[in-house]
């Protein structure tokens, strides 16, 4: 159970640092959720270099505070499934271009044998990216994404492999009017190198008004069928009230309990959220139309960083015996 670094707002490396020994408390493992560095690779930068530079130091950091390690590539755009990420757009490019595809495989192998994560995944979000990118990117993810896991694993890298699915896209709830269940089944076949499934959920964007009404076999029906080993990689419930959904501090509480029921169903080896702490915006100025709002009060701690009821029920969580916990990979 772990978090990434993201601070509540980010000034300096030392608010990274006054993040992570916040909630380090709270959690055995960290997760990494990047992007590659388009534009530094596009300049000439060597994707080797860019990982020594920004991931490699946070990762011994995070190991000498004896932190299990998951990391997880996001080479589109996180907050729009629909588009490329940003850099690339810029600068005019596409992942679908050979040479941008090379850069993700030298900064991904770079990742997997310099910052060697306990888990690796390749692409966040696969299932979301099919359904709202053009084919031809997402085309580019299956081919860029084979590619490295083949080189990975030919260098016996100990890192278990995955590509994280959108859980409320796999059950047809993520848009207008509700769907079918959809499953995973053609994720599973684009991307058969995956050791383990990494699961992204935000319940309430699916349309559940409240956690105790989220299925029980919710995590677990997307897994069904394989025999892969499943972790939320990222998602949670806010604790206010956002847009058209109705929320409060002791709902997204009871999320966590709800939550607890999920991954016990699923037999999961680990949940992150991204954001330990709210995020303050309130200095950043957001494009038209972004969804950014609708994430930044999932923190288990307000932007002050002041302790929201949902972390003490993490924490009961936490405190349960772990039993066949399988995260941390042999080196």
């Amino acid at each position: 159970m772990g978090f990434s670094a993201i601070p509540p707002r980010l000034d300096s490396t030392a608010d990274v640092l006054a993040a992570i020994n916040t909630w380090f408390p709270h959690a055995d493992a960290a997760i990494m959720h990047v992007s590659p560095p388009w534009a530094a690779m596009l300049a000439g930068h060597s994707p080797t270099g860019a990982v020594d530079t920004a991931q490699v130091p946070l990762a011994n950091y995070y190991r000498a505070k004896g932190l299990a390690l998951v990391f997880t590539v996001d080479a589109t755009d996180g907050l729009n499934r629909a588009a490329e990420a940003p850099e690339l757009v810029a600068a005019g490019r596409s992942i679908t271009d050979t040479m941008v595809q090379r850069l993700y495989r030298e900064w991904v192998y770079a990742v997997a044998t310099r910052v060697r994560p306990d888990y690796l995944g390749l692409q966040a979000e696969t299932n979301l990216i099919r359904a709202a990118a053009p084919d031809s990117v997402y085309q580019a993810v299956v081919m860029m994404t084979n590619a490295v896991a083949a080189q990975i694993q030919a260098a016996a890298v100990p890192t278990k492999l995955y590509v994280s699915v959108q859980v409320e896209t796999a059950w047809g709830r993520l848009g207008q009017t509700p769907g079918p269940y959809v499953g995973i089944a053609q994720d599973l076949a684009d991307f058969p190198f995956v050791e383990a499934l990494g699961l992204s959920s935000y319940p309430y964007l699916g349309g559940f008004a409240d956690p105790e009404s989220i299925p029980l076999d919710y995590y677990s029906r997307v897994a069904q069928g394989t025999a892969l080993p499943v972790l939320v990689v990222e998602g949670g419930w806010p604790s206010i009230s956002v847009g058209s959904i109705a929320s409060s501090p002791s709902e997204q509480a009871r999320y966590i309990t709800r939550q607890e029921a999920l991954l016990d169903s699923a037999n999961a080896n680990g949940v992150f959220q991204l954001t330990f702490f709210d995020l303050d915006l309130s200095t950043d100025s957001q494009p038209p139309g972004s969804i950014l709002p609708l994430f930044t009060h999932l923190g288990l701690a307000d932007s002050a960083m002041r302790a929201k009821p949902a972390l003490a029920t993490w924490d009961d969580v936490r405190k349960r015996p772990i039993q066949d916990f399988a995260l941390t990979a042999p080196r």
